[in-house]
């Protein structure tokens, strides 16, 4: 048991006098544990959600994407890592595996623009890859919405479905970044159609599709909404530079 602490104590969070280890109304721990390795390495447990398996989050996004996912929307969300979570911390080890090796296998690379303003936010979004595939995310949701305008699923669950779709996208990515690394191959022929593959795939299992039209129509509105991300990211920089030109 733990040592009973003075009547006289009080919680630093909610004023309230502490007869335990932990204040009895808001749970606060009367003294905090030192940050020490042990502590660095539960907090990296936590981020990545290992103690509830994110080895068998990836295994089931690549074997039963539509049906794991949708059991994690209407079911069980204890299974698998959270999708916000699980997108950024993928997009995070493409890019530290993409800059370790040097690749230049950037699935959304492109010439440097004319516009400083539209160059800088496209090398933003090659050095945020998380984020930028949240926000991808959301164009790609809104013709998946349009496309699949008969699902119940609202705009968000269908955001949610992405992020985990396109953060096994950006693992497969990495694998092909350490291969292209360890090689000296090009592989990006290779890396970028398997990626829109797999998501035609994975998106049209969740809307459970059992027509090939199905993935087609989810190829189309994934596309599409790549399409548009980058669309609107050329007119924000447009504007950001005409703004300054005023």
């Amino acid at each position: 048991m733990h040592p009973l602490v003075d009547d006289t104590t009080i919680c630093r969070h909610c004023q309230e006098t502490v007869s335990d280890s932990y204040c009895g109304k808001c749970g606060t721990p009367v003294t905090l544990k030192r940050v020490d390795a042990h502590y660095i390495v539960h907090e990296i447990q936590h981020i990545l959600h290992f103690e509830k398996g994110i080895l068998y989050t990836i295994r089931a996004l690549l074997t039963q994407p539509g049906k794991n996912i949708r059991s994690f929307i209407s079911d069980d969300r204890s299974r698998l890592v959270k999708p916000v979570i699980f997108i950024i911390i993928t997009s995070l080890i493409y890019t530290i595996v993409a800059h370790y090796f040097h690749t230049e296998n950037h699935y959304m690379s492109a010439d440097a623009p004319a516009q400083p303003a539209v160059s800088g936010i496209m090398n933003w979004i090659q050095g945020h890859y998380g984020y930028a595939n949240i926000l991808m995310g959301a164009c790609i949701a809104v013709w998946l919405k349009l496309f699949f305008r008969k699902s119940d699923y609202n705009f968000f669950e269908v955001l949610i479905m992405l992020c985990f779709v396109m953060g096994t996208s950006m693992l497969l990515l990495a694998v092909f970044a350490v291969a292209e690394g360890l090689t000296g191959s090009n592989l990006t022929k290779v890396s970028g159609p398997l990626m829109f593959v797999y998501s035609a795939w994975a998106i049209g299992q969740f809307f459970n599709g059992r027509k090939l039209g199905s993935y087609l129509l989810s190829l189309a509105a994934y596309l599409l909404g790549c399409l548009s991300f980058m669309i609107i990211a050329v007119l924000i920089g447009v504007a950001i530079a005409l703004a300054h030109k005023v």
